[in-house]
């Protein structure tokens, strides 16, 4: 008996909403949202944002742009010369320091912002003391930084993530589904749309609801790289 092809789904752009509206909150990211939304009253010019990837960084540096204004910029694309631009335009937002930052620039920056009465938010993966720095004024003023962690999300957190990123899809999913990916999958927000975007493809192509059966071949997959 001849198979039936596989039905070839028709992918349409899914972008990520990072609206404040957008932001799921728990236990593991409150404090964090928590100092967000208290700009500009921050107890220093800046705030360092540090947790591993798919804690949700990206997405409250969003929520602080669209609340001060501040330009974005990976961290290592700031050099000495855009210093003054950039403190001119208002506050602003490193991102990934940990892929490392020119030290001269970001000292400046920081020296800048602070006499300008402005404020610099620095996301990373990891803290200050393991960047390698070796300029010791640097040390000595990200040592006076707000530190704020990002741990990864817990089961209720991740458990709300699953069932809003499927909503967004307009799919329907059983929570026995959400369960099962919640104590199987990693730990991380960013590994949780990209688990529910495979699933969504998956069941369109097979033309079937998203089970529990089919998250396990679909986690097997992505766990090996086949994806």
């Amino acid at each position: 008996m001849a198979e039936f092809p596989r039905q070839l789904p028709l992918i349409l752009p899914h972008e990520q909403a990072l609206g404040r509206d957008d932001y799921l909150v728990g236990e593991a990211n409150r404090a964090a949202l928590d100092m967000i939304e208290s700009w500009p009253a921050w107890p220093a010019p800046v705030t360092i944002l540090a947790g591993p990837v798919g804690s949700g960084k990206t997405h409250l540096v969003e929520i602080w742009r669209r609340l001060s204004g501040a330009t974005v910029l990976e961290a290592r694309e700031l050099t000495e010369d855009t210093v003054d631009r950039l403190v001119a335009a208002g506050p602003v937002a490193l991102e990934n320091a940990h892929r490392g930052v020119n030290e001269t620039a970001l000292f400046h920056l920081i020296n800048a912002l602070r006499q300008a009465d402005s404020s610099l938010l620095i996301t990373s993966r990891t803290w200050p003391a393991a960047w390698n720095l070796t300029l010791p004024d640097l040390i000595s003023r990200l040592r006076a930084a707000t530190p704020v962690e990002m741990p990864e999300p817990d089961d209720d957190l991740l458990r709300r993530v699953l069932v809003k990123l499927f909503s967004d899809r307009q799919v329907m999913i059983d929570p026995s589904v959400v369960d099962f990916l919640v104590v199987r999958m990693e730990r991380s927000l960013g590994v949780a749309g990209r688990v529910v975007e495979a699933l969504d493809a998956e069941a369109l192509a097979g033309g079937s609801r998203i089970t529990r059966s089919l998250a396990g071949r679909v986690l097997e997959r992505l766990e090996s790289g086949a994806e």
